[in-house]
């Protein structure tokens, strides 16, 4: 009974590892496990500060309305229930960090870019890098969204800090 139970969960665990990302999509090699703990060779040049750090990515400078788009933080909820939930919960941690909160303690720039270049902002961003090291979690898997679909999750986000 003990074995079938270890077996079940060994399958489930397994399940759940690769539920995460799009195994049809091309695999990056640059990026492997490992010690994140050391400065990159690279001269870093994003700050440190987690309210000005506009992270390491395709999005340099967003201009954010004050007002909540309803229908784009909508759409963000849905992709985040699809794309996002298998590790990442609003107010718990699970395999990733917590999720509420995350527009009042980092910039949407950094926000975005976190979700569109994980592996780059893990080796090269000092922020991600110290999130990774100090909370013991999986590497973030990179699910090839789309800026626009980042910016949707963005705006759900926002929309759930301001009503939290």
């Amino acid at each position: 009974m003990k074995n079938l139970i270890k077996s079940l969960s060994l399958i489930v665990i397994a399940l759940f590892m690769f539920s995460c990302g799009d195994s049809t999509k091309e695999e990056k090699d640059d990026v492997k496990l490992g010690d994140y703990s050391e400065t990159p060779a690279k001269k870093e040049t994003a700050s440190t500060d987690p309210m000005e750090n506009k992270g390491i990515g395709p999005v340099k400078n967003l201009d954010v309305p004050d007002e909540i788009d309803a229908d784009m933080a909508a759409r963000g909820a849905d992709l985040f229930k699809n794309m996002c939930s298998a590790c990442h919960k609003m107010d718990k941690k699970f395999v990733g960090p917590a999720v509420a909160g995350v527009t009042e303690r980092r910039t949407h720039e950094w926000i975005m870019n976190m979700i569109l270049n994980p592996e780059q902002m893990i080796k090269e961003d000092p922020i991600a890098r110290k999130l990774l090291i100090e909370s013991n979690m999986a590497v973030m898997a990179n699910q090839n969204l789309k800026e626009d679909e980042a910016r949707a999750i963005l705006e759900y986000f926002r929309n759930y800090d301001r009503a939290n």
